[in-house]
């Protein structure tokens, strides 16, 4: 038998190839994170990681462990919610910043909604500040966004690093002012990028600002520029850009944030779903 724990803090790892990284974004310890993979080793009886001076790469049993830990996470959710939750119905209005809805949430809805037909989800795409004001209005029943770390926060999902993300080919000079792609006001990335900008001394210049994380995707590809971005999620076509000449960004967490109405069902049951696969909405590793 795999436990479910040692199978998310797999993913983690699979996902980020690193073992500190798993532990931050998952609030454990580094520790405990090996511990867990040493036993989903010793169950299976095969090496999942190789480790080097490089850092941590999958084995060829680990990549197929991937796709075993995948399924039998899903069928263990799907079974839960399907003996504990019953004939689920009801209204959920929902708010989720536009990072989250562009990486693996809709999957994870689309599931939700087709195993339970007879609720009505409601869903808000916008950015986390909004949404969480929103949600202090009553709006919403519960937000998926991300803000600043909060030490010991029981609502967070993961934790990540905010990195400058840019095109490939993409290349800072170094006579001219940072270019740079930030979302509109009030986004927490935007009051970030500027604060570590200010803070350093860095010049900048205004490339593009986007009511939209779509439109800052756009504006990377067209290689307009730089943009801060939470590190797990960063798309396809796009990079980590390391460069002396970037200040370093200060961290961010994905959090839920629950109304009275979240803890009920069906709402309660869509939050566990989140929660027990927040793993799931991760890019396959962060490109640099």
């Amino acid at each position: 038998m795999f436990d479910p724990l040692w199978l998310r803090s797999f993913l983690t790892v699979a996902r980020t190839l690193s073992f500190t990284k798993a532990a931050d974004m998952l609030g454990t310890r580094q520790s405990t994170i090996s511990e867990h993979v040493r036993k989903l080793e010793s169950a299976s009886g095969v090496r999942l990681f190789s480790r080097n001076t490089h850092g941590v790469a999958l084995t060829v049993d680990g990549d197929a462990m991937t796709g075993f830990a995948s399924s039998i996470l899903d069928t263990q959710e799907r079974a839960l919610r399907h003996f504990a939750r019953g004939d689920l119905k009801g209204q959920i209005r929902l708010g989720v910043s536009e990072d989250v809805v562009l990486a693996g949430l809709p999957q994870l809805l689309r599931q939700f909604t087709s195993e339970h037909p007879k609720v009505v989800l409601e869903l808000t795409v916008g950015l986390s500040e909004v949404l969480r004001e929103r949600f202090e209005r009553g709006d919403l029943d519960f937000a998926f966004l991300k803000r600043r770390l909060v030490e010991g926060a029981t609502d967070r999902v993961w934790r990540d690093p905010l990195v400058w993300m840019a095109a490939p080919d993409f290349r800072l000079d170094h006579d001219q002012p940072i270019p740079l792609i930030v979302l509109a006001p009030p986004a927490i990335t935007r009051t970030i990028a500027l604060e570590a900008l200010e803070r350093t001394g860095r010049s900048w210049h205004l490339m593009c600002s986007s009511e939209s994380q779509a439109g800052i995707h756009a504006a990377a590809l067209a290689g307009l520029g730089v943009a801060p971005h939470a590190a797990s999620l960063v798309p396809d076509g796009l990079i980590v850009l390391r460069d002396d000449r970037l200040p370093s960004l200060d961290g961010i967490e994905f959090v839920i944030l629950e109304g009275r109405a979240a803890k009920l069902d069906p709402a309660r049951a869509l939050v566990a779903a989140i929660r027990n696969k927040g793993w799931a909405l991760l890019r396959t590793r962060v490109r640099s």
